[in-house]
């Protein structure tokens, strides 16, 4: 009996494996041409006599309350000048972020037929790392230089925890989470579930469109991190419950588990120091993984399902480590 059920758990998983291995075939062969545009040189190595024809090229990177002035003397401004540098150095080219936008992008385009390919970006911008990429129906501005690497000096005076994520390789990712926003309703966050099953479509969302992408990288963490959360992840499942916090509208539980930080905040000693920040997002990501893999549910019917329906049909069961 045990020799069937086995043969039959093989069975349906080399099944699952061929038809997603089909659906990336079928991605792969969309056709789809990413360049970013580089306003960030354009920028840098333009000269005064220049700035009518720059603003013609890119007139959205361009204040209208703001005379031309007050752009030539930011061509002239000393920081300005050694960012161009350090941007320049970092990112001769962007061959291989376009090579992952164009991925995010079939894959965007495959599930989200409606989808229209947008005009990408790269400028400077002081480092606003609370802005790191914008997207709008028909643009998409990456700002570079806050991918510079973790440890650029531009970043000593921003947290280690959110300067982590300052590379390259993270571009395209939060680039993904930026367009699941676009595709996520209801916008609701009330209680602390709310807030967990959003950031898990979001996550849940880089599955599908950056597959790519190590779990690790769609959600920001080490792989130590990472491994943490798979290891405790029944002693924080736990913990959530037993303390009745997921229906929870305390407006403290965010900052605890949600919202970037150096650790969650359990207020236990033992766990805090070694756990990440956000660990409610992770565990948001594995109810929506468990719901999605439970029920015959379309992607674009999850991202539109309450957070309610989400828990109480996702079964989903923390994994145990003895």
């Amino acid at each position: 009996m045990k020799n069937i059920i086995l043969f039959l758990f093989i069975a349906i998983l080399c099944v699952s494996c061929k038809r997603e291995s089909q659906i990336e075939k079928e991605i792969s062969e969309i056709e789809m041409s990413v360049a970013i545009e580089r306003f960030d040189l354009a920028f840098a190595h333009a000269k005064p006599t220049e700035l009518p024809k720059l603003k013609a090229a890119f007139p959205f990177m361009f204040s209208k309350k703001y005379e031309d002035a007050f752009w030539i003397e930011k061509m002239k401004d000393t920081l300005q000048l050694e960012l161009n540098k350090e941007v320049e150095l970092a990112y001769p080219n962007l061959n291989v972020v376009e090579g992952e936008v164009e991925s995010l992008f079939q894959h965007l385009k495959y599930y989200f037929p409606e989808f229209k390919t947008p005009r990408l970006v790269a400028a400077t911008s002081f480092v606003d790392y609370r802005n790191k990429i914008i997207v709008t129906d028909t643009i998409t501005l990456i700002s570079i230089d806050t991918y510079l690497g973790s440890d650029h000096y531009f970043y000593d005076g921003i947290q280690k925890y959110l300067r982590a994520n300052f590379t390259s390789q993270q571009i395209v990712v939060d680039m993904a989470s930026e367009y699941a926003k676009g595709y996520i309703f209801p916008k609701q966050n009330k209680t602390l579930l709310d807030e967990m099953i959003f950031f898990g479509k979001q996550l849940y969302f880089k599955d599908v469109m950056i597959p790519f992408k190590t779990d690790a990288a769609k959600i920001g963490y080490t792989q130590d991190q990472i491994d943490w959360s798979i290891a405790n992840e029944a002693q924080i499942w736990s913990y959530l419950v037993e303390k009745e916090l997921l229906f929870s509208t305390d407006s403290k539980l965010p900052n605890r588990f949600i919202n970037p930080a150096p650790f969650s905040k359990f207020y236990l000693e033992e766990i805090d120091q070694e756990s990440p920040g956000r660990i409610g997002q992770y565990i948001g990501w594995q109810i929506v993984r468990a719901y999605m893999k439970n029920n015959d549910a379309s992607l674009k019917e999850m991202l539109t399902t309450n957070a309610e329906n989400i828990f109480n049909e996702s079964k989903f069961k923390p994994i145990y480590n003895d």
